[in-house]
């Protein structure tokens, strides 16, 4: 299968070129061009999930916002029905109380909600079904993403199935928070399937390539097969997204 994560940024007017009602031909050029099986997207606010319902008719596109009323930023599933069926969604708040919407750990955590978005697919041609687990942890507190990692490794190891992780992790690959996700995952035989693919993130093209940092990645107990990131060539200053999609063919 091929799996796509892409953080999209959220609809800023203050981007100016870069904003999404501009710059959303160029993101949807990319879905279709790479044509994945399953996509985890990051940063969509409403009037974008909207738009990718209306547009994505291709594809099955599920998850709530991550505020108190379900409104808000969402970390959206995308996929092909006419390949999977769909056996259960969760949409699961990263905090001590995880089906109330909007909460949040206490400790270093920013204003910001976080959860994860979990779909139980079943490939048409596979038995069993497999775990597909979408999020998007905090931006500014490295210990509110080590409880956030903490919870989705815990609700992770209990899952039967085999599973793709995919995400924003807003840490780089030496940071006990990712980190510990493939070690706590080991047993199930974790690997990061994005290892390889180098930076994600580029700011609109505002980093220099010294400056970019990689926070976008493929987890899975699968068979990574490929891996790597759809590049952005700017068109007259104009961007994808601030950071790349990255995608990657895997085997369960």
């Amino acid at each position: 299968m091929k799996i796509m994560t892409f953080n999209l940024r959220y609809d800023n007017e203050g981007d100016g070129i870069n904003s999404f009602s501009k710059r959303y031909p160029r993101a949807l050029e990319v879905i279709r061009r790479e044509n994945p099986d399953i996509i985890g997207f990051q940063e969509v606010n409403d009037s974008m999930k909207a738009r990718l319902r209306s547009w994505l008719t291709e594809y099955t596109v599920l998850g709530c916002g991550r505020d108190w009323n379900y409104k808000g930023k969402s970390m959206l599933v995308a996929f092909k029905p006419e390949l999977f069926e769909l056996i259960s969604l969760d949409s699961v708040w990263l905090s001590e109380t995880p089906n109330v919407a909007g909460s949040k750990y206490a400790l270093d955590h920013s204003p910001c909600p976080r959860m994860y978005t979990s779909i139980l697919l079943k490939h048409n041609d596979i038995e069993k079904p497999f775990r597909f687990i979408n999020t998007h942890l905090d931006h500014t507190g490295e210990m509110a993403r080590v409880q956030e990692a903490t919870q989705l490794t815990n609700d992770i190891s209990k899952f039967e199935e085999k599973f793709i992780l995919t995400g924003d992790f807003n840490a780089e690959p030496n940071a006990r928070e990712i980190k510990m996700i493939t070690e706590k995952l080991s047993n199930k035989g974790c690997i990061d399937c994005t290892l390889n693919v180098g930076t994600s993130f580029h700011n609109f093209g505002a980093f220099s390539e010294e400056e970019q940092i990689k926070i976008d990645y493929i987890f899975t107990n699968g068979v990574c097969k490929n891996a790597y990131k759809v590049e952005d060539i700017p068109v007259n200053g104009q961007y994808y997204s601030d950071h790349f999609a990255i995608c990657a063919e895997i085997e369960l």
